[in-house]
């Protein structure tokens, strides 16, 4: 990831995106406080060098690292995150969710009114760091995964709102379904793509 953003840093190659599924783990960003790791041993524990505090990844979340070029775009790194929010929420919206933002957090939420008492939960995170107006690491949707899991940090460092997945708000579909989702609604936030081969990880 950080050798495809220098690339494109350089103009020699083109933006890319990654979609992947982690196996278990916790990852810090820059601003992680060591309190909000509760179970150290739980899980991996890597410093990301991204935006943002402990999150989890896992099976069943989708993570999409987004390796975009900002000066062809737009040097604003508030509007590159707004751009990733309507992203993930046009994304959910296709998949019969509707989430929301909130200017004090980060991330994408979906207001529970089926639950009492009504509480908003994060259904997506946002974790980016730009190098030379370059982005990468990127965004995390929860589509199946291991809600459980998450107890074992203070997720973005929020502690009075819950964790959701599409899984956990009746979504039936397949991850096929969500990445379908993702690329129709990243197209329209960001403009037409196409589909590289993954990079060889010999």
């Amino acid at each position: 990831m950080e050798r495809r953003a220098e690339a494109i840093a350089e103009g020699r190659l083109g933006e890319l995106v990654w979609l992947l599924e982690h196996p278990p783990l916790y990852s810090a960003g820059v601003s992680a406080k060591v309190a909000d790791l509760l179970h150290p041993d739980r899980f991996p524990v890597f410093a990301s060098g991204r935006g943002g505090q402990y999150t989890y990844h896992g099976p069943g979340q989708r993570v999409a690292y987004v390796m975009l070029d900002l000066r062809e775009r737009s040097r604003d790194t508030r509007a590159f995150v707004n751009a990733l929010e309507s992203w993930l929420i046009g994304t959910i919206a296709q998949l019969g969710v509707t989430g929301v933002t909130r200017q004090s957090r980060v991330g994408v939420w979906v207001e529970r009114d089926d639950i009492h008492p009504v509480r908003e939960e994060k259904i997506a995170a946002i974790g980016v760091k730009l190098r030379r107006w370059v982005s990468f690491h990127g965004i995390s949707l929860n589509f199946a995964p291991d809600l459980e899991h998450f107890s074992g940090i203070v997720p973005c460092g929020v502690s009075e709102h819950g964790i959701t997945s599409l899984a956990a708000l009746g979504f039936t579909g397949s991850m096929e379904d969500v990445d379908g989702a993702l690329l129709s609604a990243f197209r329209s936030v960001f403009g037409e793509t196409h589909r590289e081969s993954p990079p060889d990880q010999a």
